[in-house]
């Protein structure tokens, strides 16, 4: 494995869109476990802003993502900041990998079949992120993490495998690594954290929430059509749910406006945004991602104590099986 990759904690902070920013990386990272940020709807600008804030904290790795169902606007911005490792997400990034590579960076790919793996294997991928289907935010699977990962290990070879979907606990990162990861990775965990930029109501509705309060939906697809995701049951969804999944303006409240920005710009019933610190409005109403792992987050802890306390729980989990 690659000496960067190589944490002394093997737990990955998820790159949850905005809720993920320099903050939470700096502290994860700093931690020993592999901090990330989403910058696929970042601006450049902000992007490389973000890159070097991390860099100035910490001599230490990070990664950085880009969902390529829409364009990784600031990639080469960003590697010329020196981002050390990049990951890709729905879809296969071809010539970006090689891109990445060129510029000393590592690249990896999100995948959530073993198909989907071999052609991030074929394109040369430093390392592959597998996301079961248990995953909260935006799923790329329909397969459980306890199945696809021995899938996708068995051709794998020497490539180093994440595991994600669904993970929150001590018991479940040391299952994981017992089933052959290299790593897990955890986003619903790390957004109910203080580092975190999500709003403390969506904080609170985490600790409240457990794993039969999620449900995987195309509900909040205004922003981002036709990409399942994974959030809390909330009165958005229970009205469309009960309205027999109504399509178009026949949905309950389309064109309702449930919260403002920190800046004051609209955001609509059933758009795909995550309920951020500064926005004021229905918080409940809105995209909540959340994956089954919820059930264990019951208090909002620091990002570094999440680290540290999940490791000595998945170190005493493992005791005499010689996989931690």
């Amino acid at each position: 494995m690659h000496p960067l990759l190589q944490r002394p904690i093997p737990i990955w902070q998820a790159p949850t869109g905005s809720i993920a920013g320099s903050r939470l990386c700096i502290a994860v990272s700093s931690a020993g476990g592999m901090g990330s940020m989403g910058l696929t709807w970042t601006s450049i600008e902000d992007a490389v802003l973000a890159v070097h804030n991390v860099r100035n904290e910490t001599a230490q790795p990070f990664m950085v993502n880009f969902a390529l169902a829409f364009p990784p606007q600031s990639l080469s911005a960003v590697l010329d900041a020196g981002a050390p490792i990049v990951s890709f997400s729905w879809g296969q990034p071809a010539g970006l990998v090689k891109t990445v590579q060129n510029s000393g960076a590592l690249a990896g790919v999100a995948v959530g079949s073993a198909k989907g793996a071999d052609i991030a294997l074929q394109d040369g991928v430093d390392f592959l992120v597998v996301q079961g289907c248990e995953a909260g935010g935006h799923v790329q699977s329909s397969t459980q993490l306890q199945t696809l990962l021995p899938q996708i290990l068995e051709i794998s070879g020497d490539i180093p495998v994440v595991a994600s979907g669904g993970i929150a606990s001590g018991a479940q990162i040391a299952k994981f690594l017992g089933l052959g990861a290299d790593a897990v990775m955890m986003g619903t965990r790390f957004v109910a954290t203080t580092e975190s930029r999500a709003h403390n109501d969506y904080r609170k509705l985490l600790v409240e929430a457990t794993a039969d309060k999620t449900v995987l939906t195309g509900c909040f697809d205004v922003g981002w059509p036709m990409a399942p995701h994974r959030v809390l049951r909330n009165s958005t969804f229970e009205a469309w749910e009960a309205s027999g999944y109504a399509s178009g303006e026949s949905r309950p409240g389309k064109n309702e406006i449930i919260a403002t920005t920190q800046g004051g710009c609209p955001i609509f019933r059933y758009e795909d945004t995550a309920p951020m610190e500064g926005m004021n409005g229905d918080v409940e109403a809105m995209c909540c991602y959340a994956g089954t792992g919820v059930s264990f987050v019951t208090e909002i802890l620091s990002a570094v104590d999440v680290v540290r306390d999940l490791w000595s729980s998945a170190v005493e989990q493992s005791k005499g099986l010689n996989i931690v």
